[in-house]
């Protein structure tokens, strides 16, 4: 019989654990070792970093530029001449068949859209940041901000300066100076992209952006209906909105999908550690 000693795979002698506990080499079955949880972990995180870059392609941007640059030429239009752009005979068109009458469901409809774009509305991301900072979910914190800032304060209010559009006459609401663009209908449109990009999952897009599609329709309608834009200010607004929430979300795209990868692998530990806790304690327990 020999009297070398087993070897491991590691090509040293078996030995028991010393009394600091078990070997310290970075073994697979270690926590950190290359084949452990958190190897696993890591090595899953780098790859979906690198396939979050190739995830992220060039149309989410194009189609970002797209839009932005559609309703920056549409400004450069309306300022050449405020009081008879080239679609004015469609806007007064469109605004005679928004004449009313006024009242009932679609009043109801059209009040509560304008509640929701203003004031009332600036909820909804104040409770996603909230939510976002208690999570600890710093990069869709700072996606947030930049979006609704850059979004509202940065295209919109830059447009509004730029062309001071009046609006139509005798509006059934209050309204501020500048007609073009519409800030509601950009806020709509952004909050539709954020809310895509944060919360819901990929396979359910879809037909969020379908229910999006609608939801800011029924925002451009409602502010010709209440007469506080023309048909086209609500058009370059969504674009405005849409294309800076498209653009901001593929600037943040990678660093998205990293916190997502670490979030869920949060998610993981947490569960298997409170899993190894339940059966520690049915063992003691028996």
């Amino acid at each position: 019989m020999s009297g070398n000693p087993a070897t491991t795979p590691y090509d040293r002698p078996d030995r028991p654990d010393t009394a600091d506990g078990p070997d310290t080499a970075g073994g697979p079955d270690r926590p950190d070792g290359p084949d452990g949880p958190d190897g696993l972990h890591r090595r899953s995180e780098r790859r979906a970093a690198s396939a979050s870059e190739a995830a992220r392609g060039p149309g989410r941007l194009l189609l970002g530029l797209l839009l932005l640059g559609a309703a920056g030429l549409s400004a450069l239009v309306v300022r050449s001449d405020v009081a008879d752009p080239p679609f004015q005979e469609l806007d007064e068109r469109w605004l005679v068949w928004m004449g009313g009458p006024h009242e009932g469901l679609y009043q109801a409809a059209a009040t509560a859209l304008n509640w929701f774009g203003g004031p009332v509305g600036a909820l909804v991301p104040l409770s996603l940041l909230i939510l976002l900072l208690v999570r600890r979910r710093w990069a869709s914190a700072c996606f947030l901000l930049t979006v609704y800032f850059g979004g509202n304060m940065l295209v919109v209010q830059s447009l509004k300066h730029l062309v001071d559009r009046p609006r139509p006459a005798d509006p059934l609401v209050r309204v501020d100076h500048g007609s073009f663009p519409s800030g509601h209908a950009a806020t709509a449109a952004l909050l539709v992209i954020v809310v895509g990009a944060l919360l819901i999952p990929v396979a359910r897009r879809r037909a969020w952006w379908l229910g999006g599609a609608v939801f800011t329709l029924a925002m451009m309608w409602s502010r010709t209906w209440l007469h506080a834009h023309w048909l086209s200010d609500t058009a370059a607004g969504a674009a405005a909105g849409a294309g800076a929430g498209l653009l901001v979300w593929w600037l943040f795209h990678p660093a998205l999908a990293r916190e997502r990868v670490r979030t869920h692998g949060r998610r993981a530990h947490d569960r298997r550690g409170a899993a190894a806790g339940a059966g520690a304690a049915v063992t003691d327990g028996g």
